[in-house]
């Protein structure tokens, strides 16, 4: 009797009147159904690579948790490198390319299930492949590809370093550069970005050959600017407090506070100013094609540590 009462859940009272709370084993069975029928279509699911793994064997995996399920991902069926005595060693390389991406988001295509084990093995390469074929070389019912160069799509950030992110475009992956990411002066992605973020890009070109895709896209485009309009209230021979965002053989990119993008040659500081030094900017010319201000950078505020 007391048995019956803990398994019947209709009789629980919930904070929410709508709610229904299945319980831990029928919803585990559920899923576990989910995963053996996804198996036999050859569905793509989606989860987020949470974990990279040696085995005890030397085998390595990089680790999706679907729904509280582990699903394992060998190295291979994760990214394809071509070997390259100038990289070092595959497997390393691997293993940092995927240390990168913890926490994006990816699709697989589950290979192999053990019942006993409840074991799961799975593809990336796979399903990154199917989604190709589908968005980049088929045609839809208008005769057309439903990714094509200008289109906007929205895309998964996978990594980030400092001057440049890499983005998965349905089934593409392709880096874009600090420059190509704003109308702003970009000093480092991490200001911007996160693993696992998703975007919009415009799709800037397309090489289609065979089963390959390359892509190159950019986000500053997607983008309107006010550059022009705000430079325009800029006064020749004003002072303006602005961030250094990148200093490059002597030149110095600068954010100034009003957010216009500018750029100073000449420091009357007896120090070098830095990444993320607030500097005091002196406007001595505009140039409007490049809709970037020029001056002198007259003095470090204060120093970034």
């Amino acid at each position: 009797m007391q048995n019956e009462e803990m398994t019947n859940r209709s009789d629980i009272l919930t904070v929410d009147p709508d709610e229904v709370i299945t319980p831990d084993d029928d919803r585990d069975h559920a899923v576990w159904q989910e995963l053996h029928n996804a198996f036999r279509s050859k569905r793509i699911l989606t989860g987020t690579l949470d974990a990279v793994e040696e085995t005890p064997g030397g085998t390595n995996f990089a680790i999706v948790y679907f729904k509280e399920h582990r699903i394992a991902i060998p190295f291979e069926e994760m990214i394809s490198l071509t070997e390259d005595e100038r990289y070092g060693d595959m497997t390393r390389r691997q293993a940092k390319i995927l240390g990168n991406m913890l926490g994006c988001e990816i699709d697989f295509i589950i290979k192999g299930i053990d019942q006993l084990s409840r074991s799961i093995i799975a593809s990336r390469r796979e399903a990154m492949e199917k989604k190709r074929r589908t968005y980049f070389l088929s045609n839809n019912s208008n005769g057309s590809y439903q990714i094509y160069e200008g289109r906007i799509v929205q895309a998964r950030v996978i990594a980030v370093a400092e001057k440049v992110i890499r983005v998965e475009v349905f089934g593409v992956e392709c880096s874009i550069y600090a420059r190509d990411l704003s109308w702003d002066w970009v000093g480092d992605c991490h200001d911007l970005y996160n693993v696992g973020d998703k975007i919009l890009v415009r799709v800037l070109q397309v090489e289609r050959e065979e089963e390959q895709v390359r892509i190159k896209a950019d986000v500053r485009s997607v983008q309107e600017s006010d550059a022009r309009e705000k430079l325009s209230r800029c006064k020749l021979q004003a002072k303006y407090a602005g961030t250094v965002t990148d200093v490059n053989n002597g030149t110095m990119y600068i954010r100034l506070s009003n957010g216009v993008n500018a750029i100073a040659h000449t420091c009357y500081d007896s120090r070098m100013p830095g990444k993320k030094d607030e500097v005091s900017f002196v406007l001595t010319k505009i140039n409007a094609e490049r809709n970037v201000a020029m001056g002198i950078v007259t003095r470090i505020i204060r120093q970034n540590g």
